[in-house]
């Protein structure tokens, strides 16, 4: 089976992802380490390990389109004809690209706002955790469009 570039993209995303999660518990063990057996807790890694996660979260919910794991009640779509269903997908796929369009727009203006806001303990720019979500809404949206090619290459069945 060829792989296409949204399949690519899908991946890396959640091999990021990933990476963020092991970044993030490393950051965390290491503030645990800190506090209780060098009883001096660094004071990047509360920042460091929330700016971790905003990323991680964002880059897998992209993701989560293009792989169809997000949260889904597939009650309704087994109680539907297989056009029914390609019709109700269809939909929800062009809801999710509304909602990425709403990310990307509503994300920059925010990440924009808050550019000269600099995170203490880090010393950069605020713009720097809110920038995922201007990403990752545009990520969405082409990951639903392209789900809605998809289906509409499919047949009936």
């Amino acid at each position: 089976m060829k792989r296409g570039l949204a399949d690519k993209a899908s991946d890396i995303l959640v091999r990021l992802g990933a990476a963020g999660l092991v970044l993030m518990t490393a950051v965390i063990s290491w503030q645990v380490f800190g506090r209780f057996i060098l009883e001096a807790s660094p004071s990047w890694s509360e920042q460091t390990a929330m700016l971790l996660m905003i990323w991680y979260v964002f880059l897998a919910a992209a993701a989560g389109v293009w792989e169809r794991f997000h949260i889904r009640i597939e009650l309704l779509e087994r109680s539907l004809s297989p056009q029914g269903m390609k019709r109700l997908r269809i939909g929800i796929h062009l809801l999710i690209a509304v909602f990425g369009l709403i990310f990307l727009i509503y994300g920059a203006m925010l990440a924009w706002e808050v550019r000269v806001h600099v995170i203490p303990s880090l010393g950069i720019s605020r713009l720097f955790a809110y920038l995922p979500i201007p990403f990752a809404g545009l990520l969405m949206a082409l990951f639903s469009l392209a789900r809605i090619r998809v289906r509409l290459r499919e047949g009936d069945s």
